[in-house]
């Protein structure tokens, strides 16, 4: 009888269970010995254990990245620390080598003189200096490496803390002027023409130099109406003479009627003196005193002119209505409008002389620069157009700032006695706060940050000894002074040799091993 298809289906299916029972029960007895091996902490033997190999202890120190045998954060005894001394209350850093040279990782012993303590004082005392927290135990920690040839192939180089003069300076663009209180601005006294022009552009006068003569009526009528004056007062003289000498025959009204006569005449002539002093032609009534008409005459024809000027004119062909144009000091004419023979007036200006010893330099500072400035303050400026930089004093700070800039111009004295420099030059003027011939100066790469303190890496003075393990000490500095590649450091003794390339990577190693801690500021 044939075998139907349903029962020769189930008739494999059985079959098919049958023959995976073997493989289920070897599988279950390995997962249990597995269960029970785990509990009772078994452990794989390495390959190099199961080729006969002996296995030597494990020797890391994960937490500080370094062969355990010779760590000596883990080992203090192998490298011992010097003893503490905690927190310097003066230059606010721990272990402060300042006040404990001791400390310094220099190959001689270090030596702080009273003046290094004082040029410390005077770079904190200066301005506000960024602080570190007292709290913050990093300095304690060493940053190690295996060995010498680790450290080159990490690409870590020092450099040498050394003196060098430094500068704080408040920057501000500026321009250079003339000063304007030697500055003149000439123009004719009246209205009239040009008759001759003795100067010109670019020349040198001295205080009194005729610069041109200008023919102008008013002049004239100045001058005419002080000798009617001067005439007058002649004739009054001498009536009030002859009736005082009459005996008595003249009434004593008609008396004071002279008298009176001869006073009003004095202040006409008074009148007409000041008028040729408002002209700029300044008589003295001493120089009246003592003439004869026709010797003032004579005299106030070429008035105010100067001798050798005088000399040159004849007194016959040329009028009296002269006017010079003086020089009122020394100085260069840097501008000329006038020509002979044109009309001028009182308004319009014909020279300009100015004394070019002198400048004033205008620069236009921050507001929040312009509180550390003061009067008195030493000024350098460095033209766009010129090599040599300019040096004067502070002498005048405006009292209000611009309305659209908001810098406060701040002008400084600048002296120029050869008349080198040229006025209305642009450039970068500099206020000195502070200047020192010497301070302790590092590269800016060797500066780093914890999180709240300021650090520089020190190598340890025995580094090069072929014997010695190669760490790095944990320095904490106060910074001063800062220019494009240096900073000035108060905690470190020239000489010390600190980490520039690669101090990056000596901070990651520190902030790695301070993780967990909420922050840097604990103690390890």
């Amino acid at each position: 009888m044939s075998e139907s298809p349903r029962a020769g289906r189930l008739k494999r299916f059985v079959l098919a269970i049958l023959s995976t029972i073997p493989t289920l029960i070897v599988l279950a007895g390995a997962a249990a010995i597995g269960w029970w091996g785990h509990h009772n902490e078994w452990k794989l033997p390495k390959f190099s254990a199961l080729n006969g190999e002996v296995e030597e202890a494990d020797d890391w120190c994960k937490e500080h990245s370094i062969p355990e045998s010779i760590c000596i954060e883990c080992k203090p005894e192998l490298a011992q620390k010097a003893k503490a001394i905690g927190w310097c209350k003066i230059h606010g850093n721990p272990e402060c080598v300042l006040c404990n040279p001791s400390l310094a990782q220099t190959l001689e012993p270090a030596v702080v003189s009273a003046s290094d303590l004082a040029r410390a004082k005077r770079g904190l005392d200066f301005a506000p200096r960024p602080e570190n927290n007292p709290i913050c135990k990093t300095h304690l920690r060493r940053i190690q490496l295996t060995d010498a040839a680790t450290v080159e192939k990490a690409g870590i180089a020092v450099e040498p803390a050394w003196l060098a003069p430094t500068l704080e300076f408040v920057a501000a663009p500026g321009e250079i002027g003339y000063d304007q209180t030697k500055v003149a601005h000439l123009s004719s006294r009246s209205p009239g023409s040009v008759w001759r022009v003795f100067k010109h552009l670019g020349d040198k006068v001295k205080a009194g130099d005729v610069l041109a003569l200008i023919d102008a009526s008013e002049v004239g009528k100045a001058k005419a109406e002080l000798l009617q004056a001067f005439g007058l007062l002649q004739l009054k003289t001498q009536t009030l003479a002859s009736v005082k000498n009459s005996g008595g025959a003249v009434p004593e009204v008609r008396v004071r009627e002279v008298e009176a006569a001869l006073r009003e005449a004095e202040i006409r002539l008074n009148a007409a003196r000041q008028s040729l002093v408002n002209l700029g032609l300044p008589l003295e009534k001493s120089e009246i005193q003592g003439q004869n008409a026709e010797q003032l005459e004579a005299r106030l024809q070429f008035f105010a002119i100067p001798n050798d000027v005088a000399k040159s004119l004849d007194p016959k062909t040329t009028t009296s209505n002269l006017l010079p144009l003086v020089a009122p000091m020394d100085g260069v004419i840097v501008s000329r409008d006038v020509v002979t023979g044109e009309v001028v007036d009182s308004a319009r200006i014909l020279f300009e002389l100015v004394d070019t010893r002198f400048l004033w330099l205008t620069i236009d500072v921050k507001g929040e620069d312009a509180k550390r400035l003061k009067l008195g303050q030493l000024v350098r400026f460095q033209s766009d157009s010129d090599d040599e930089p300019l040096t004067g004093k502070i002498a005048w700070m405006s009292t209000q700032a611009d309305v659209k800039t908001r810098t406060v111009k701040v002008r400084a004295d600048i002296p120029d006695p050869t008349g080198k420099y040229r006025a209305n030059s642009f450039g970068s003027g500099r206020v000195i706060l502070r200047e020192e011939a010497e301070i302790v100066s590092v590269p800016n790469d060797a500066i780093q940050s914890d999180g709240c303190c300021q650090i520089v890496f020190v190598r340890d003075k025995d580094y090069l000894k072929s014997e010695s393990y190669k760490f790095f000490h944990i320095r904490k500095i106060r910074t001063g002074a800062k220019s494009e590649t240096q900073t000035e450091v108060i905690g470190i003794l020239p000489g010390e040799l600190v980490v520039t390339k690669g101090s990056g990577l000596l901070l990651t190693d520190l902030l790695r091993g301070n993780l967990g801690a909420g922050c840097a500021c604990h103690s390890k």
